[in-house]
C-alpha cells in the first residue's frame, strides 16, 4: 500500500503497510472522513512523522487521542494550531518547563518547533471523531503505533521516551531500557498533574542525557 509518509519512516514501516490490519484500518478511516467530521485534517494524519524524520528522531513523547474539538488537532500530540487557546494539559507542560528550565510560557501551543528538533509527538490513535474522544480506538492505530515504538527501540540507540500517565506507560512496555532513557510521570492533565508531573524535571533530564551521549540539547 502506498502511504504518504516521510521517506525514512516509509522504508522502515513498509512491511507494516502491507499487513491486513492496516488495510482494514485505512478503509475504516477513509469511510469516516467521507461520512463524518474527523480530526486532524486528512493531510495531517502523519504530520508527526513528517516533522520528525526517522533518522532525526531522538525523543518520543506519547499521547493518546488527537484533540476532538474544531481547529485544535494538527497531527502532533499535545500540540494545537497557532491562535488556539492552550489546552489544560499543554499549559501544565509549559508550567513544568518553566519550573524546570526557567523558560517563559509561550503564547502559542504549536509544538512544531519541538518536532523539527527530532521530537516525535506521537498519539497512540492518529484520528478521532468530532466531539467523541476514543472513537477511533481499537481500529488498528494502536497496533501501528506500537510497531513504531518497537522499531525505534530495536533499531536506534540513546533515545529518550517520555511516558506520561498509565496509558503511555503501558504502551511503552516494549522499550529496551538498557539502550534508551525512559522517563515516566503522571499525566499532565489537571486531574493528575499534582501527583508528580510537576517537579518531574523531564526536560532537563532529557537534555542531560542527550549531552552525555554527544547529542545537541533540545531548545524547549
Amino acid at each position: 500500500m502506498d502511504v504518504r509518509i516521510e521517506s525514512g519512516w516509509k522504508a522502515i514501516l513498509a512491511e507494516e503497510f502491507e499487513k491486513a490490519y492496516f488495510t482494514e484500518l485505512v478503509f475504516f478511516v477513509k469511510e469516516e472522513y467521507n461520512s463524518r467530521r474527523i480530526y486532524p485534517p486528512g493531510s495531517q494524519v502523519f504530520r508527526s512523522f513528517e516533522f520528525s524524520p526517522y533518522e532525526k528522531t531522538r525523543i518520543v513523547i506519547l499521547g493518546q487521542d488527537p484533540y476532538h474539538g474544531p481547529g485544535q488537532a494538527h497531527g502532533l500530540c499535545f500540540s494545537v494550531n497557532d491562535g488556539v487557546p492552550l489546552p489544560p494539559s499543554l499549559r501544565n507542560i509549559y508550567k513544568e518547563i518553566k519550573n524546570d528550565l526557567g523558560l517563559e510560557i509561550p503564547v502559542s501551543g504549536n509544538l512544531q518547533r519541538w518536532a523539527t528538533q527530532g521530537i516525535l509527538l506521537l498519539n497512540a490513535t492518529l484520528t478521532v471523531r468530532d466531539g467523541q474522544p476514543g472513537s477511533h480506538q481499537g481500529k488498528g492505530w494502536e497496533q501501528f503505533t506500537d510497531r513504531v515504538i518497537s522499531l525505534l527501540s530495536e533499531n536506534k540507540e540513546n533515545l529518550v521516551f517520555m511516558l506520561w500517565g498509565s496509558y503511555a506507560q503501558k504502551k511503552g512496555a516494549m522499550i529496551d531500557r538498557s539502550r534508551h532513557l525512559v522517563l515516566e510521570a503522571p499525566h499532565p492533565s489537571p486531574l493528575s498533574v499534582h501527583r508528580g508531573f510537576f517537579g518531574c524535571h523531564h526536560f532537563s533530564k532529557a537534555n542531560l542525557y542527550l549531552e552525555k551521549h554527544g547529542l545537541d540539547k533540545v531548545d524547549w
